[in-house]
Parts: C-alpha cells; structure tokens; sequence
C-alpha cells in the first residue's frame, strides 16, 4: 500500500487514538501552551483565573527577550513544562528558554533557507507559531519545510518539504499535531499555487494524506455521494464544473489559516483562500472550493462537508480565519456549534456535524458587498450571499476603478484569531474598518511569479472618524454586538479570554490591553516596544501565572513600515492607508512577559 492512499482506500481506514493524548493533557488545566489555538476547539480561552478583573491592574514586567529579528511577529509562544519555545519571523529562528531562570537560553535552532524564498511571500515575513506533542517542537519554515525538533535539546528529528517556492509555495502558519498526524497547510494563491491540506506521520514525517482545494474529486479527497454542502450530496466534479478549462490547476485556495479539531466527531475545520486570479473576469464560476470552510476526517482526509461563503470571490476575501469550536442551545437543543468571522465582514455559525447554516451576521456594519444570506434551507439559494451588484468588481469588465467596496481585502478581520468565553458565551473579535477601491486588469500565469491582477486602495470605512478598528464582543446566537470599543487602528492582534474575567489584546501602536470580558471596560495597558501583532497567551510557572506576548509591528496591516515602502501603492494600497502607523510605533522583536508582584 502506498504511503499516499487514493481516496477510495482512505475510507476504509480505521480510526485510531481518539486524539494526541498528550496535546489533551497538556491543554486540559491552562498550565502550558501546546498549541496557538490554545485548545483542539480553537476558542483561546483560559481556565487561569490567579489574575482577574480585579487585580490585572497591578501586573508588572517580569522579564522580556529580544528575538534578534525584525517584521511583523505573529503567533505566540509556546509552554512546556518549565521551557518556553519562542519563533520569529523569517529566517524562523527557534529558542528554547528556561523559565526557571527568567529566559536564559537553552537551545536556538536557526534554520538555513534560500533568502530569494522572502520574494514569494505575500503581506510581509510572518510566522504564526510552533506546535508540541510527543516531546517534538513542530516548525512550518517560510521555505515550506516541515521541522521536527527534540523538544529538550533542539536537535532535528525528521524534516520534509510542503511544497515548491520556485513556484510560488511559501509558508506563513503553524501547524496542529492530530492524533499520530500533523496537520499542515500552504501558503502561495497570490502566485497562482493550487492550495492543499496535508496529513504527516509524527513520527517519521511520511505524508499519510494530502487534499487539494480545487480539481478531480479524487485529489481533493471528495466523496461525491458523501460529502455534503447544506446537507446535500455536492455531486460528481463539483470543482471542476464551476470554473473555466484548467484554470484550477493554478486557482488558489490556499489554506495558510487555523486548524481546529473535534476528538468525538473525528473532524478537522480549516477555510480555503481566495481563487486566483484577484481579476474575478478571468475566472466566471463560483470557484469551488476556495472561500469554502471544510470539515475532513482526521483519518482518511476525507471531506465530510463543505461551506462556501464567498462564491466567485471578486474582493480577496479568503476564508482562513480560525473556526471556532463550541456547544450552544439552538432552538432549545444543544447543537455542536462552529463559529466563524470571516474577511468579508460576516460571522457564521454552523452546525458542525452536519454542516448546516444557522446563522450568518454583519459583525462589521460597513461591509457592503452583500447585504446578507438567505438562511432558508428550503430556498433554492440557500446559504448564498445577497450581493449588491453596485460592489460587483466586474460589473463593468477589466481596467475599471470600482469605488467605496466593504470591507477592504484586509477583511474586516484577518488572520488574528478571536476568542470565546465559556463564562459569557460571548466572543471577543479584533475588527478592521477599512474599504477600498479595485481595479482589476488581465495577469498571465507565470510560474513562481505574482498571479494578483488586480491595483488596490484603501481608505478608512464611513463614519470611522480617526478609528479604522475596534475590539468587539459578539453574541453569535444573536448575531450582534454586546459591546465594541473602538482602536485608532486596526487590531491586528489576536485575543486571548481567561476565566479571571478577563479578555486580552495588542494594538499595532504596541498596546497590551486586558479589558473586563462583561462589560469592555478597559482595565490595564502597557505599551510595548513595538506593535502587536501577535496572539496574547497566558501560563502558570512555579505557582505564579504569566502572560506573554510578542510584539514586532509587520503583518499587512503593518507591511509598509516592516518592509520600508516608499511607494504609497505599495503593499495591495495597505502601505498609504496605514502611513501615520509609524508615528506611534519602530520596528523591534520582543518578548514580554508580565505576571502580579510576587505574594499576590
């Protein structure tokens, strides 16, 4: 039997181990940090409660480390025992340091890769973060190559390439270690790379399953009769049907977003990015499946249901973002829930069994493209967007400006994770409010170089006056806001909900805020020294708990500065649009760590 199944093979498989035990024993109490989703059900929430509402005000600096590397630092450091692993951003440098003495180094992995890799990559040199189980660190390099170390002296275990940059594949994401699997995207639509989800033995690194966005069913792991979109089977070549010849092959949807698992359903949940081209004229079809959210088995790789939430996408609004796991009464029934926000300004709430739409709500007011969903599973449009032809990026055919588009491609959140309170059963949503105007033009396919076609601006949503984002709590329930407070910028930080009571996030000025998780109240800022776009965790460390971030401004949002763009146009219009950014906030890689005085 091949190492690589066909998938008619694949779905025969037994299930094994009901999850990674040890990722399930690690997240269970809080005490570390295994994972950057915090958790299998991607909520970031925290059971620590030693610092709360009423005592967050009195945290102080306990120590910090300086990374040694500049660009925008996403993702969080990961906690193992009495080791805490810290990533960079492009060359992807690893640290392990010692908690017991404050940070000192134990071991730094510094891998070697081909800087003309940096040339490829989209939205600046970002990573999201290293993942532990089974005494091995897991690094995704920006170059695609996968990375096993030993967790307790950095030595290379097992590494495997993902992918090709010479054709445009590159790696911004982490990874999540699923039962003896490990769970890995791509990155690359902006360079016409075709995007997949691949499943690696632990152990050895051998690829067990590999599932394409577009194409054959058979390489996209579909079952035509089983594998369902609203609850009806998606039929023979439901991809190749819905796109133009063999644009497929080079149409994107790439997955370098959030992973999340459910152990009991045996599903993994990941989102699909945007097709390629940008120029939506050169693709008529809906694009299946990119901007879809798909629910595979863990096993076999098997898709069990999918979603598209943005079909024949004309705006660059991938579907990445992180899903949400919960169990919430619908209807008066406990319902195994998924919860998204999306780029395109609204958040879905799906049954994740079954897939079925239960909700679908602006939680970006400004977005304009479509004024909402038809939630009636009887309609013949079910689950399909309302669009507003006046936003309609070809209306009008190519070499045409389309003015006044919510949200931007930007999204009205991008890739910075929201968080969930099992306390308020509210979620806690870092928003950006900007718009654009698109002007998309014919691109020719060009391996390993830029398939965008289409030149961006971006300016602040009406009505922002000054605040182009905010920091919202949103009942998905409901579909509306309970709570929003306004940011001068963009909050391109992910959050982070503890059962203290409290909700934590950066600023791209470099702010560490806590804010009370009832009611938004502000209870505690510092700033770092550079912006924060990283995600905020929090540990417990010889009976004290700590919470850390990285700050290091970069990111889209954050481009023009970490790159030193001259051209205003630069950086898909985010260059412009963000100039003021650096009267507030320098370049720098940090860690900062914060905890109570000692004895409270």
């Amino acid at each position: 039997m091949t190492r690589l199944l066909p998938a008619l093979l694949l779905a025969f498989l037994p299930a094994v181990a009901l999850a990674n035990d040890d990722v399930l024993a690690r997240t269970a109490t809080g005490a570390e940090q295994v994972l950057q989703t915090v958790d299998y059900a991607n909520t970031r929430y925290s059971p620590l409660k030693q610092i709360d509402a009423g005592n967050v005000g009195r945290l102080q600096v306990a120590w910090t480390f300086s990374t040694g590397v500049l660009r925008g630092h996403e993702g969080a450091p990961l906690v193992v025992g009495d080791v805490m692993y810290v990533h960079t951003p492009f060359p992807n440098v690893v640290y392990a340091l010692d908690l017991k003495n404050e940070g000192r180094i134990l071991w730094k992995y510094e891998p070697r890769q081909k800087k003309d890799v940096a040339a490829v990559m989209c939205c600046d040199l970002v990573n999201r973060g290293l993942a532990y189980a089974d005494g091995l660190v897991f690094l995704h390099q920006a170059d695609t190559t996968i990375v096993a170390l030993d967790a307790k002296t950095g030595a290379k275990r097992w590494s495997v390439a993902n992918g090709d940059p010479a054709l445009g594949a590159s790696n911004t994401a982490t990874v999540m270690p699923v039962k003896d699997k490990l769970i890995v995207g791509i990155s690359g639509a902006e360079a016409g790379v075709r995007g997949h989800l691949s499943a690696y033995d632990l152990k050895d690194g051998h690829l067990v399953w590999r599932a394409y966005s577009t194409g054959p069913d058979a390489e996209m792991l579909f079952d035509p009769e089983k594998t369902t979109e609203l609850g009806k089977p998606v039929g023979k070549d439901s991809s190749l049907k819905s796109w133009s010849g063999d644009q497929w092959k080079i149409g994107g949807g790439a997955t370098w977003g959030w992973f999340a698992y459910d152990p009991k359903l045996n599903l993994v949940y990941y989102g699909t990015a945007n097709p390629a081209t940008w120029n939506p004229s050169q693709r008529p079809g809906d694009n299946r499946w990119s901007d879809t959210i798909i629910a595979r088995d863990a096993d076999t790789g098997v898709a069990r249901w999918v979603y598209q939430m943005t079909p024949h996408d004309e705006w660059d609004y991938d579907g990445v973002n992180e899903m949400i796991l919960t169990e919430q009464e619908v209807d008066g029934k406990p319902t195994p829930l998924l919860t998204h926000f999306d780029r395109n300004g609204f958040a879905y709430t799906l049954n994740r069994e079954t897939g079925a739409l239960l909700r679908a709500g602006k939680y970006e007011t400004t977005a304009n493209w479509a004024s909402g969903f038809d939630l009636d599973p009887k309609s013949p449009a079910y689950g399909r967007p309302k669009r507003d032809p006046a936003f309609s990026t070809e209306r009008e055919g190519e070499d045409v400006t389309y003015t006044g588009i919510c949200p931007s491609s930007l999204g009205a959140k991008n890739q910075q994770p929201a968080a969930f309170s099992p306390q308020t059963r509210l979620f806690y949503v870092p928003v950006t409010r900007m718009c654009m105007d698109y002007e998309p033009f014919h691109v020719d396919y060009v391996p390993g170089q830029p398939y965008v076609g289409a030149t961006l601006s971006m300016h602040p949503a009406p009505g922002t006056a000054g605040s182009t984002g905010a920091f919202l709590a949103w009942d998905a329930l409901k579909g509306e806001a309970v709570w929003s407070k306004p940011e001068q910028f963009s909050v391109w930080s992910g959050a982070l909900a503890t059962a203290g009571g409290i909700v934590f996030y950066g600023t791209l000025e470099g702010w560490l805020k806590a804010v009370d998780a009832k009611t938004g109240q502000e209870l505690y800022r510092f700033k770092t020294p550079s912006g924060i776009v990283g995600n905020v965790t929090t540990f417990m460390q010889g009976g004290r708990q700590y919470v850390a971030v990285l700050s290091g401004v970069g990111g889209w949002a954050g481009i023009g500065l970490a790159a030193g763009l001259s051209d205003p146009g630069d950086g898909s219009g985010a260059n412009e649009a963000y100039a003021a950014l650096n009267q507030y906030t320098a370049l720098g890689g940090q860690l900062t760590v914060f905890a109570l005085p000692k004895g409270e």
